[in-house]
């Protein structure tokens, strides 16, 4: 009996200890926010900057802002008292989120906004700011080569007559088919093109070819194997 009481006023003082909540002075919570605020500016600027998808989401750049800050408040709170941190952490376990990310770059902006979020909450501000600036600095290296060359998919619709001349008009390009696609004598063509700059003049000689009903060019940026 007396071995359980001991161990039960073990708990109850345990409990009662970590009931109250450290302290947390207003300065170093408007600080952790505003510092958190200008770092996700920053990755604003950067996602903006270096965005090479076919359309740009200002929704999800805002969320990335709102991340960084929701994350360091979050860090701030938890720190205050061990129980609540623990509660915190099987709270956010159930939590699914379904949003589908499209480019697996936008993974990363979610992570980097997340761990600076916890670099500021734990008051790490040195590190947060380093860490963003060799951050943003790699992403701009490892993008900057993409500026050269874009990808496009050059979609052609075009009865069989034509075929002999769309494939002729196709060797001046540096191409890769990717598909065809033939009904009732109507063919579907889909080749990739790469181009170092903006000259599209060769879609007016392509759908001038008797026969050719329509050209499509869209730009692709999805991985591919080459």
């Amino acid at each position: 009996m007396d071995q359980t009481y001991n161990f039960e006023d073990i708990i109850k003082k345990s409990v009662l200890k970590f009931e109250s909540f450290g302290k947390i002075d207003i300065f170093n919570i408007c600080l952790g926010l505003m510092i958190s605020f200008c770092i996700g500016l920053f990755i604003y600027w950067v996602y903006k900057k270096t965005f090479k998808g076919v359309v740009y989401s200002h929704n999800f750049n805002i969320t990335l802002v709102l991340m960084t800050m929701i994350t360091s408040l979050i860090i701030m709170t938890i720190s205050t008292n061990i129980v609540l941190s623990l509660g915190m952490v099987g709270a956010l376990s159930i939590v699914r989120f379904r949003t589908a990310i499209k480019d697996p770059i936008d993974i990363v902006y979610m992570f980097w906004s997340i761990s600076i979020g916890i670099a500021v909450g734990a008051g790490i501000y040195v590190l947060a700011i380093i860490g963003s600036l060799f951050i943003a600095f790699a992403i701009f290296i490892l993008t900057r080569r993409k500026l050269t060359e874009t990808t496009y998919l050059l979609i052609i619709h075009h009865d069989e007559e034509a075929t002999i001349e769309v494939k002729r008009q196709l060797r001046k390009l540096n191409y890769t088919m990717k598909s065809k696609i033939v009904r009732n004598h109507f063919t579907e063509l889909t080749v990739e093109i790469k181009l170092k700059i903006d000259n599209t003049g060769f879609i007016h000689s392509l759908s001038s070819v008797e026969g050719v009903k329509d050209v499509s060019l869209v730009q692709y940026n999805g991985d591919y194997a080459v």
